[in-house]
């Protein structure tokens, strides 16, 4: 349990039926909500896709003798997070140090910080939570003057054991990380130098090296992951006998990364450590079309395993300005728009449903406006639309109401983000 969970909901929760307000989330849930109570607009979850996907993935993993951080960043979520963990996986990795605090505040114990950590502040807390032998924590460095960076603050702070490190590696025209292997040799000599700092493993990340699954794309992701091995196996002899970390994988290339890792040698010390975080509610635009799990990604009759889309919006027509317009209650400050927008996938007079099929598009958005296109729907009718991006989409809501099923509109969960 959180400090919040005993938090009374209140009318600053957007979207929650009025007499929700005042009670817990554990009282609202016990008074058998339906969706059909809810004011729009909503972003809404399928527990059923969602337990899906989680056991999806962890078998995925299981069975290549992979383990899983999943980077928590997707949705801030602790009772997410908890399902992933429950599931195996090693820990939870974060993308800030602000995040890193946060976890640790809601129980994290194992986390990875897939950045560097250079912030003399967030280094002398860090260095105070160290003191908890249970506490896993590894982050990254692409220079000699990050480690540098790092050193000064947790030497002042008297760092109680050195902070696991991996030598990031990158690649010309991606995010960061270092750009040959050559340099990343020198930022790892310079790590296992350290007095505070201890060589950790290789990391890095494929997804900004391409955006599709073009023959061209695929081939600079495999080259990456094959570089990135070549390196791990180049460090060898600067390693100690401790943990060791090996970890790639966003949440579009990751069949590549165990494909490549597939004919690693292995040994007892070395984790190979996928990060993939959108699998968990998956969506309805750019990973529908990028992930290998989609379940429109490969013929039917092939039985390999499949995400489903777990989250979608709901918006009320309320303005009809033109015959072939209507403009609906979200907009950029409820549904994600930086990877494609908003797709509308069916209407209904109420939330309660039935919804029927409408063939429309979104051709505009604004703060809190979307414009729809292509079907005539009276004002106060409902549109349920897929979104392409659960990153973010939960960064604009603090309580995302949960449903039974696709089909049902029984609401069994309200998550709670910490962004």
């Amino acid at each position: 349990m959180t400090e919040m969970d005993d938090a009374r909901l209140t009318a600053q929760d957007k979207g929650l039926p009025a007499r929700a307000i005042g009670m817990t989330v554990e009282e609202f849930l016990a008074t058998g909500p339906r969706l059909e109570e809810f004011w729009t607009p909503l972003v809404v979850l399928d527990d059923d896709a969602m337990r899906a996907n989680v056991e999806t993935m962890a078998a995925w993993c299981a069975e290549r003798r992979l383990d899983l951080m999943p980077h928590g960043k997707t949705t801030m979520a602790p009772e997410l997070w908890a399902r992933q963990t429950d599931a195996g996986a090693l820990g939870i990795t974060l993308a800030t140090m602000g995040q890193v605090r946060t976890g640790r505040s809601l129980g994290l114990d194992s986390i990875m910080l897939a950045n560097a950590a250079v912030d003399p502040r967030s280094l002398a807390w860090l260095a105070g939570e160290l003191a908890d032998p249970g506490f896993r924590f590894v982050c990254w460095a692409d220079s000699v003057a990050t480690v540098e960076a790092m050193e000064a603050p947790l030497r002042e702070a008297g760092t109680p054991r050195p902070v696991d490190v991996c030598v990031e590696l990158g690649a010309a025209g991606g995010r960061t990380g270092a750009r040959s292997i050559e340099e990343a040799r020198r930022i790892a000599e310079r790590i296992a130098a350290s007095d505070v700092l201890r060589l950790a493993g290789v990391a890095g990340y494929e997804g900004s090296l391409a955006h599709d699954r073009s023959a061209a794309g695929l081939a600079a992701v495999r080259g990456y992951l094959e570089a990135q091995l070549d390196l791990h196996r180049a460090l060898a002899p600067l390693y100690d006998d401790g943990e060791l970390y090996l970890t790639a994988g966003g949440s579009a290339y990751f069949d590549l990364v165990a494909d490549v890792w597939a004919g690693a040698e292995r040994d007892a010390r070395t984790r190979f450590v996928l990060r993939s975080g959108a699998y968990i509610v998956h969506d309805d635009g750019f990973y529908r079309g990028i992930s290998p799990f989609d379940e429109g990604a490969a013929d039917p009759a092939d039985a390999g395993p499949r995400f489903r889309n777990a989250m979608h919006g709901i918006a009320r027509v309320v303005s009809a300005p033109e015959a072939d317009l209507v403009l609906v209650d979200a907009g950029k400050r409820d549904l994600p728009y930086d990877e494609g927008l908003p797709i509308p996938r069916a209407a209904a007079a109420e939330l309660a449903g039935p919804w029927s099929p409408v063939e429309a598009t979104v051709s505009a958005m604004n703060d809190q406006h979307s414009y729809v296109r292509g079907a005539a729907l009276p004002i106060g009718s409902v549109v349920r639309f897929g979104l392409s991006h659960p990153c973010t989409t939960f960064d604009k809501w603090r309580l995302v109401p949960v449903v039974e099923s696709a089909g049902s509109d029984v609401v069994v969960g309200l998550v709670r983000t910490y962004f």
